[in-house]
């Protein structure tokens, strides 16, 4: 997504915290991420070596599903928001509110939970957001797992600083919105285990009201574009 589909970096943290707090959540109650496919790999193949097959099952459901999700978002971006001139953000967060509602059911359900759904739930909400947001201020960006985003901070503010010109021209925003997803994703994470650990089930809607903060933001910043625009070329 470019980086005129991301209006501040508001979104781009709002979404990072999300991205920690579903796999903190996913991890403590499924022991399954939900939000990235490079640990649930190694998770993968522990499972395997310990002929612990129902969780292998889980966690390989995870990767899968985590896939589809960022598969269903590009099908979204091209069949539905161009024929339908929708924005794609509000329409995938829609979408994560409800599957996250739908995890949060899945898991308060007796005895113990559906493992099984909640899993499904999470990790296809995390994959359509990672799909969403792609870009901004021209730079790869990943709000559901955070060694992409330290790698893309390493080598941005190290080239940046290796120049004398770039040290002297001010801040640089690419490193400042990176550092914030850092961090938000950070705070996200310790934030979701905290509740996941103190309410169990309840904990999982957190996200659920953070997106819906985000879209009504999303949602009021746009009509007042939109509102801006029209009176200019009026």
């Amino acid at each position: 997504m470019s980086e005129d589909c991301c209006p501040g970096a508001w979104l781009c943290f709002g979404l990072a915290f999300v991205g920690g707090y579903g796999d903190a959540a996913s991890f403590i109650l499924a022991k399954t991420f939900t939000g990235h496919v490079t640990g649930n790999f190694v998770l993968t193949a522990i499972s395997m070596a310990g002929h612990d097959w129902p969780t292998f099952f889980r966690r390989a459901l995870a990767i899968a599903l985590f896939l589809t999700g960022i598969l269903f978002s590009v099908i979204l971006e091209r069949l539905v928001v161009k024929k339908l001139s929708w924005s794609l953000l509000p329409v995938v967060m829609s979408l994560e509110i409800v599957l996250i509602t739908m995890a949060f059911f899945a898991m308060a359900s007796p005895p113990a939970g559906n493992l099984k759904l909640f899993v499904i739930c999470m990790s296809i909400a995390l994959g359509l957001q990672n799909g969403a947001l792609r870009q901004a201020k021209g730079l790869t960006v990943h709000t559901t797992y955070i060694t992409g985003m330290l790698t893309n901070l390493l080598t941005t503010g190290a080239k940046r600083y290796m120049y004398q010109e770039a040290r002297n021209s001010g801040p640089d925003p690419t490193v400042r919105l990176l550092f914030g997803m850092w961090c938000a994703f950070v705070i996200g994470a310790g934030l979701g285990a905290s509740l996941v650990f103190r309410f169990r089930a309840f904990g999982i809607l957190g996200p659920v009201l953070v997106l819906l903060s985000l879209l009504i933001g999303y949602t009021v910043l746009m009509s007042r574009t939109c509102s801006a625009s029209h009176q200019r070329t009026s």
